[in-house]
């Protein structure tokens, strides 16, 4: 990344989700955390979250601290849409999409960030 290329975690959290769908359909991959009991979780007052960042790099720079044993998950965006979305749903989860360490980003239903990947086609 040239210098002059704004720090993706500097970006207000509605640009970090524009940037994570324009990353996720170009690389078609997603990125979270996990540890042997599983993918991290993050929980606001009303929502449990699974993190999910744009690059290998984002994900890695929250491993740290109480999350330093954690290793990136790379996954596949047709396995997200496929399993992840219909598995989240049902386990009434929710995405928190490309956080930082002071902001967790836009918290949504899975569902939203699979309209914004995988548009409906019209026939």
């Amino acid at each position: 990344m040239s210098k002059s290329a704004k720090d993706p975690s500097q970006m207000t959290p509605e640009a970090r989700y524009d940037f994570l769908v324009e990353q996720a359909k170009t690389h078609e991959v997603l990125w979270t955390l996990q540890d042997l009991d599983g993918c991290v979780m993050l929980t606001t007052e009303e929502e449990d979250c699974i993190p999910m960042w744009p690059t290998e790099e984002s994900a890695a720079a929250w491993a740290v601290d109480d999350w330093k044993d954690c290793s990136v998950l790379a996954i596949p965006l047709a396995e997200w849409l496929e399993r992840w979305v219909p598995g989240m749903q049902d386990d009434d989860l929710f995405v928190a999409v490309f956080p930082v360490h002071d902001d967790l980003g836009v918290v949504i239903p899975p569902y939203e960030l699979e309209q914004r990947l995988a548009p409906k086609k019209r026939h």
